[in-house]
């Protein structure tokens, strides 16, 4: 630059002394000189473009690296949380398989002792039924009028009207109830697994008798009086044998009407089978395998 402003300064003060010839000369190198001036402003102009345009796709550039940058990092975490769970997971599972493994022998464990009670259960169901038909076979019309034998949750009980049993106001035992007693002792020796609870029960009507203060005494004196008949006159093992009382508080009809005065002054003889077998066939559960590996 600073080379052609001289030339051109040169020039001006050389116009007066030189020759046309030269002064042609002079001019054409001018005209060259600000003609190569201007090419390089428009080069110097070009530059500065493709500069600020580099400067500009580098700014881009950056950016959109940053961006990269960014999503990398996010990808990354994201595997990193992934393979934790999946670490997580696999050691869960080696522990779980040990405790599905373990659960699975309970389960299984459980389930043979309730086929077990099931089984105990049926055999105790069948026993009682054949008890109840053979009862029922062994009475006579007239008696199933004054008898009642049913099943209720695995228990018999034998339901006797209370003027059949015993003479009127009075805990004797009537004539009239040896012939059904002995059917029914008969049945209880047949069946010797089982317990027998004689049950007294009354209507509410106070009872007025010498000895017997209420109506708890005489269901009980009621219900000893058939242990001691099937015990003394039928030979029923006594150990088998309970006397007891609820008095008027186990009606099963209102007290307001004879009919069911009637009904509440009855004497239940209930078989049951032995708790302490049932206590045995608990204890006879399935070993625990797991127990006995440990």
């Amino acid at each position: 630059m600073k080379k052609i402003l001289i030339l051109l300064t040169a020039g001006v003060l050389m116009t007066s002394c030189v020759s046309k010839k030269q002064y042609a000369a002079l001019q054409e190198e001018n005209n060259k000189l600000k003609k190569e001036y201007a090419e390089l402003q428009n080069q110097q102009h070009a530059t500065k473009v493709e500069l600020a345009t580099s400067q500009t796709n580098a700014s881009g550039l950056a950016t959109r690296l940053d961006d990269a940058q960014r999503e990398k990092d996010e990808w990354t975490k994201r595997y990193n949380e992934l393979k934790k769970t999946l670490d997580n997971s696999i050691a869960a599972n080696a522990t779980g398989g040990i405790n599905i493994n373990k659960l699975v022998d309970q389960i299984n464990e459980s389930n043979r002792f309730i086929k077990h009670l099931i089984e105990a259960k049926d055999r105790s169901d069948s026993l009682n039924r054949t008890l109840t038909e053979n009862l029922t076979r062994s009475l006579t019309r007239e008696e199933t009028k004054e008898v009642n034998v049913q099943v209720l949750k695995g228990v018999v009980y034998v339901s006797l009207a209370d003027n059949m049993l015993y003479k009127s106001g009075s805990y004797e035992i009537n004539e009239r109830a040896s012939e059904t007693l002995s059917k029914i002792a008969k049945i209880i020796k047949d069946y010797k697994d089982y317990d027998v609870l004689i049950e007294g029960n009354t209507d509410n009507v106070p009872i007025s008798k010498p000895n017997i203060r209420n109506n708890w005494d005489l269901a009980a004196l009621r219900a000893s009086s058939v242990v001691q008949e099937l015990q003394n006159k039928y030979g029923v093992e006594p150990k088998r044998l309970t006397a007891g009382s609820r008095g008027e508080y186990n009606p099963i009809m209102t007290n307001d009407t004879e009919l069911g005065r009637q009904r509440n002054r009855r004497t239940q003889i209930i078989i049951t089978p032995k708790l302490d077998e049932f206590m045995e066939l608990i204890e006879q559960a399935p070993a625990d395998e797991n127990k006995d590996s440990q």
